[in-house]
Order: structure tokens, then C-alpha cells, then sequence
């Protein structure tokens, strides 16, 4: 074995068996988490460091009228990704703040006609934790369960709208995609319901934007986030669709000065991030289709050879209904932690999160029904624009390598291959 820096300042162990052709460690498999900048996006940036650093909100002379059509054609180029008009895009820091713009402003804005959202339990913590701020200010919040794999009980949604009374349901957050399980929800069924009955609907897309086709009018969405670091572009800026008509959304701006982005979104425009996420957006919408069959065909050969060699793991999440680069499994009897040491040379993500210095299982696997051992167990791939068959390769053959070297030291494996209804056995406490 031995220790070498790679080219992004990390070190990595490495054995002296040779990489097989087209593999260069690390490997980049997070993204979901973020994605690496396509050359071609920091292309369009760069000149906005530079000689092109007017601001956009400079309306008499000619640097801000330069960078005014700079933010003007990436609206535009944002807009045709996902079927709206360039005056509803609202510019923002990033999905994060879309979110609470979204629902803090629509909260606002419509709180004299009810005071009752719902969402899913499911939700990225931008939302959720918008929500509890949102309970604490007095509005109700439904936050309803998922199925086991993972969708939404579209009755239990029209069960939970109330239509009248100072309790009335004013709008409704459901993500498109989920950003662990991969999982699509029946958008466009979503917000034709919220419709029929009246109320706003917000979507969180930022894993599905850019990855399968989004479209506002035939989705029925009214509010969408979207963010740049998702979709090849920078970080640090995302963008917020707001319907113009049929119906008209108002939200209420959340920070003050200046009235910037028609008044919903005031500050001084990151311009070289704009004109990254237009650029990424028009890139997204030329290439989809073909991204999205190429990482569909790796994910499900990942799946095969991963299922084709281990006993005891299986897909969390509908496989119809999902993103093409998403694939979250449990390795049954492997503590995922000791499995992420084990390849600690793929960016990957476990099914166990970091709260207060304990390691909680995900919130989104419990609320699929999994069990704290095998949420524990998950392992969620993100195959992205820059991952290739060598490298899906090279990832199957190193977790099947591990997860059967961890399983020989498992007692628990060894009792369940023995026959073992490990439910009938009696612990004995400490």
C-alpha cells in the first residue's frame, strides 16, 4: 500500500495493483451532493471577472447595461429549460433561499386567506425546517407520510386540503425529486389537485432540473427552486419561478433594499454566477435526453453487477419513477460506515447523517419503513455528466470486494446464511 497526494490536494491510499485504463483516483460519485463545473460554463464566466464587472442594476452607463443583457439572456436561457417566460425568474443565492422565499412569501402574502401548508416528510431540510419556522409564527403545517417506496399517497393529499374557513390550505411544497432516494413524484397530478382546489403549488426541482424534463405549464407548478451546483454551474446562485398568470403568485420579499427582481428579491446581482447557471441550463436542455439514457444504462448496469454478486441488498425507492443518475441501495449485515472506509477512494454518500455528534440513520430511509440497521447499511451513487462505464466498473468491483470481506466478520450474516430467524433470538442485555 501506499499514500499519494491526488491532483485536488487529497490523499488517498492506494494499492499497487495497476488502475484499470480510464480510471483516476478519486472517484467522483456525489452528484447529488454537488457537481463538478462543465468547462464549458466556467468559459462563460470568466469574462464577468473581469474586464465585463458592471453592475447589472447600473442603468446609465454602458458596464451595467453590458452586464444588465448578461443577467437578461440567462434568464431567458433558464426560462426554456423549464417552460416559463423570462419575467418569471427571479434570481437568488441558491435553492435554500428559494425555498424560503417561496414559502416564507406565499405564507405572507396569503395569510389572510388561510393559514395551513403541507408538505411531505420527505423534504430536503430547506423546506422542513422552513415549515417548523412557519409553525412557530402560528400557521399549521400537514407533513404527510410516503409510501414504502417513497411516492406520495395523492389521496391522502386531497384529504389533507381544507378549502374554506381560516384554515384553509394556501399552498402545497412537494419536491420533485428526492435528492437520497432518486424518487420522481407525480408532479403534474399534484398541481393539477392544488389547482382544482385553489391552491398554490411549490416545487423544489433542484435535483430534477437539468436531469429529466421539467415543464411548469404542463407540470401545473406555480413555484419552483432550482439551483446552479446541481446542474454543472457554480455554487452560490439558484433561481425561483414565479407564475405570472393563471393564476398570478405574489410572494412577499424576504430581504429588503434596493427592490431588486421586481421587488421579490432585493441585492446586488452575482453576475458571473447568472451567466454560469443560463449557461448550464442551455447546455442541460440541449443535452438531456441522450445525459439521461447514458446515465440511466449506467446506473441499472451498476445495479445488475451489485446485485449480481451479493446476497442481501436491495434498491430503496421506485426504480419507475426516478432520476436517471440515482441509484441508493442497502448492503444488508455491512455497517455502512466501515463500507464508505473501505472504498475511501469514491465520493459517495452513506444512508447515515451527521446530527449533534450522533450518527442518526437518514430521515428519509425511516420514513421508506427501513429499520435503523438497514438505513445504516445504505449507500446512495450519484452518476453524473463525467462518470464512465471504467469507473461504474471499478466502484461495483471494489464494494463487492469490501462488502464480502465486511460480512465474514459479521456474526449476523453468518447466523441469517446459516438459517437463523435472527427475530427469534433472545439478546442478552448488558
Amino acid at each position: 500500500m501506499s499514500n499519494e497526494m491526488s491532483n485536488n490536494g487529497m490523499v488517498i491510499t492506494q494499492s499497487a495493483t495497476p488502475l484499470p485504463e480510464g480510471v483516476h483516483l478519486p472517484i467522483y460519485m456525489d452528484n447529488h451532493a454537488t457537481t463538478p463545473m462543465d468547462p464549458r460554463v466556467l468559459e462563460a464566466m470568466l469574462p464577468y471577472f473581469g474586464a465585463k464587472f458592471g453592475n447589472a442594476a447600473s442603468r446609465n452607463h454602458a458596464f451595467g447595461w453590458e452586464a444588465e443583457q448578461a443577467v437578461e439572456t440567462a434568464r431567458e436561457q433558464i426560462a426554456k429549460l423549464i417552460g416559463a417566460t423570462a419575467k418569471e425568474i427571479i434570481f437568488t443565492s441558491g435553492a435554500t433561499e428559494s425555498n424560503n422565499l417561496a414559502i416564507k412569501g406565499i405564507a405572507e402574502m396569503y395569510r389572510e386567506r388561510g393559514n395551513h401548508i403541507i408538505t411531505q416528510v420527505t423534504e430536503h431540510k430547506a423546506v422542513l425546517d422552513t415549515c417548523k419556522k412557519l409553525e412557530k409564527q402560528g400557521y399549521r403545517v400537514t407533513y404527510l407520510p410516503v409510501k414504502a417506496d417513497g411516492l406520495i399517497d395523492l389521496d391522502e393529499l386531497r384529504n389533507a386540503m381544507v378549502t374554506e374557513g381560516p384554515e384553509k390550505t394556501i399552498l402545497v411544497s412537494i419536491m420533485y425529486a428526492n435528492n437520497e432516494i432518486g424518487v420522481v413524484q407525480p408532479v403534474a397530478e399534484i398541481g393539477k389537485l392544488c389547482h382544482e382546489k385553489g391552491v398554490l403549488f411549490h416545487t423544489d426541482a433542484v435535483q430534477a432540473v437539468g436531469k429529466i424534463p421539467v415543464n411548469v405549464q404542463t407540470d401545473n407548478i406555480d413555484v419552483l427552486s432550482l439551483s446552479g451546483h446541481k446542474v454543472y454551474g457554480p455554487k452560490g446562485v439558484g433561481a425561483l419561478y414565479v407564475r405570472r398568470r393563471n393564476p398570478r403568485v405574489q410572494i412577499s420579499e424576504q430581504i429588503n433594499g434596493g427592490g431588486h427582481e421586481r421587488g421579490m428579491r432585493s441585492g446586488t446581482l452575482n453576475v458571473p454566477g447568472i451567466v454560469g447557471l443560463g449557461a448550464a441550463c442551455e447546455i442541460a436542455r440541449n443535452e438531456m435526453d441522450a445525459e439521461a439514457k447514458r446515465e440511466t444504462e449506467l446506473r441499472d448496469y451498476l445495479k445488475h453487477k451489485l446485485e449480481s454478486a451479493l446476497d442481501y441488498v436491495h434498491v430503496n425507492g421506485n426504480m419507475e419513477h426516478h432520476l436517471p443518475g440515482n441509484l441508493n441501495m442497502s448492503f444488508v449485515y455491512v455497517e455502512g460506515e466501515s463500507l464508505l472506509m473501505g472504498i475511501n477512494d469514491v465520493a459517495v454518500s452513506s444512508g447515515s447523517a451527521c446530527t449533534s455528534a450522533t450518527l442518526e440513520p437518514s430521515y428519509v430511509l425511516k420514513a421508506l419503513g427501513l429499520g435503523d440497521d438497514v438505513a445504516h447499511s445504505s449507500i446512495r451513487f450519484g452518476l453524473g455528466r463525467f462518470n464512465t462505464k471504467a469507473e461504474v466498473d471499478y466502484v461495483a468491483d471494489k464494494i463487492i470486494d469490501v462488502v464480502k470481506k465486511l460480512r465474514e466478520l459479521s456474526p449476523l450474516y453468518e447466523m441469517v446464511k446459516e438459517g437463523i430467524d435472527l427475530s427469534t433470538v433472545e439478546w442478552a442485555a448488558h
